[in-house]
């Protein structure tokens, strides 16, 4: 009988990440190509520091900052068997490991040990953190609540701290989630504020760093995910379990690191890229997705709706080629019946990666990668960062506007004739405070 026995992430076929996104080549691959010469040179012989880069997002991002020769590429995280498996991934790959000063160190980015790392050594150019606690379910009891708010609230503070005790202004990325758009979870609402923590500058004063983030899609078979307990229900011969009526976005590794690159190295500061998906197309039903998981690996579902019988079905259904797949009602505290990525009261629009009309600050018209925003981000992005209320009222008074459903809630799209051709980055949310004065929570 086929079965599937655990894998490395790194190792998963595309043909299998296609089975959860529906696409075989990346959608974000084309604005790679189009920010190809800015990345190279943001990367190209420069040093950098990883922070949770032993996790799905953060290794895939790790990966990709290694084809792009930097001087130095250090990882901090916490998972020291993680690390391991990262080292052994780059150096067995076809590309190998070509950076001269590669260290892996398994310390808590929140920690005073990390402050003496930092100090340790010269200045980075380049700041990409992963690290936090990111399920729905780590607010299931008051002790893991604490720790979620320690690591994605009070260990963020801590460490920017230390960045601007050392004088760094180079580019801070930290990744977000869809879920910090209106949330209605404690894990959606944490990470909303550690969006007020990054771009606030009464949290950390003085901190001169280009700060980005991004929020996006479920990253298919991450650490920790339905998608990946497919395999791991698989490989122990136990049954898959989905929720009925349930559809979410998905993106690969691939497409997750890209998103992080892109907002990372060409985004102008101050901000929270978004990939532009449409629900029509991108959406994609989770029991779908089991189903042709299962194909994937030679099976046919077999559907159950009772989990006792299920789980002493598999023998049995094996030996048939097939195989139990229990549907269930959604059931997870905290989980929305749709994804958003834009919150109410936020402004989005295009960042330019594709001729998108004039500059939504100067107003002057590029039709090139140097046009909008890196031809005026000296003169009017910086400037404009640090008086939210003239850019709000710049941004609305010279962006063609029109609106762009997403799941259920409407971002606004900053091109003219319905928005760029660029899929990644394709909307930006300008963060601060919305049009009422709240700051959105």
């Amino acid at each position: 009988m086929p079965i599937v026995s655990p894998a490395p992430l790194a190792s998963l076929s595309p043909a299998l990440f296609a089975a959860a996104t529906g696409r075989l080549h990346s959608l974000f691959q084309p604005d790679i190509d189009t920010a190809a010469p800015m990345l190279a040179a943001a990367i190209g012989g420069k040093r950098v520091l990883v922070i949770g880069g032993a996790g799905s997002i953060g290794s895939a991002v790790t990966v990709e900052l290694a084809d792009l020769k930097p001087a130095a590429l250090h990882v901090i995280d916490q998972s020291e068997n993680g690390l391991a498996e990262l080292v052994r991934h780059l150096r067995s790959r076809p590309a190998g490991l070509e950076v001269a000063d590669f260290q892996t160190l398994p310390l808590d980015y929140g920690a005073p040990v990390t402050e003496m790392f930092l100090r340790a050594q010269a200045p980075y150019d380049a700041i990409f953190n992963f690290a936090a606690l990111k399920h729905v379910r780590s607010e299931k009891d008051v002790f893991s609540l604490l720790q979620m708010l320690d690591t994605n609230l009070c260990k963020q503070v801590r460490f920017m701290g230390w960045l601007r005790d050392l004088g760094y202004a180079s580019r801070y990325f930290c990744v977000s989630t869809d879920k910090a758009a209106n949330p209605v979870s404690l894990m959606g609402s944490s990470k909303r504020l550690m969006e007020h923590v990054l771009f606030s500058e009464q949290a950390v004063p003085g901190l001169q760093a280009v700060i980005t983030s991004a929020r996006f899609a479920n990253v298919a078979f991450s650490d920790g995910s339905l998608l990946q307990s497919f395999l791991n229900r698989l490989a122990k011969r136990q049954p898959l379990a989905a929720p009925r009526h349930t559809k979410r976005y998905f993106v690969s590794f691939q497409e997750a690191a890209q998103i992080c690159l892109l907002a990372a190295l060409t985004a102008p500061g101050h901000s929270i890229v978004v990939p532009k998906l449409d629900p029509s197309k991108d959406l994609v039903d989770l029991q779908a997705v089991a189903e042709r998981v299962l194909r994937h690996f030679g099976f046919e579902p077999a559907y159950y709706d009772d989990e006792t019988a299920a789980r002493h079905a598999v023998a049995a259904e094996m030996t048939q080629g097939r195989y139990p797949l229990l549907l269930t009602p959604l059931d997870t505290g905290g989980e929305k019946p749709y994804e958003e990525f834009v919150g109410l009261g936020e402004e989005a629009f295009e960042i330019g990666l594709q001729p998108c009309g004039p500059c939504p600050i100067c107003r002057r018209r590029r039709t090139a990668w140097d046009g909008c925003w890196r031809w005026c981000r000296p003169r009017c992005v910086v400037s404009a960062a640090s008086s939210k209320a003239n850019w709000s009222q710049r941004s609305r008074a010279s962006s063609r506007i029109s609106p762009m459903p997403i799941a259920g809630t409407t971002s606004i799209s900053g091109c003219k004739a319905g928005g760029c051709p660029a899929r990644m980055i394709g909307t930006m949310v300008r963060h601060g405070r919305n049009k009422s004065g709240h700051d959105g929570l």
